[in-house]
């Protein structure tokens, strides 16, 4: 998926810039989901959910902790992380 295809307009800004830095904790993440066909993203309720192959996998937030919803490679980056 295009991070740019992504309407970042509504999301929290504390998440926007744990994305988009590059010293952000989810940066990485950021650049998984531009670089993995199965992966795509939408911002809901100003978090970030993001699914593979359409089945919801993490949902990130601006100041809360990141929700897990399945065992997924790119929740491997938030242990990388140390959350």
């Amino acid at each position: 998926m295009n991070t740019s295809d992504i309407d970042t307009t509504n999301m929290c800004s504390h998440l926007w810039h744990k994305l988009m830095d590059a010293d952000g904790v989810y940066h990485q993440i950021w650049q998984t989901i531009n670089d993995d066909t199965e992966l795509t993203a939408v911002v809901r309720s100003r978090q970030l959910h993001i699914y593979r192959n359409g089945k919801k996998v993490l949902v990130l937030k601006g100041k809360a902790e990141p929700q897990i919803i399945r065992v997924d490679a790119v929740c491997d980056l938030l242990m990388d992380k140390k959350l």
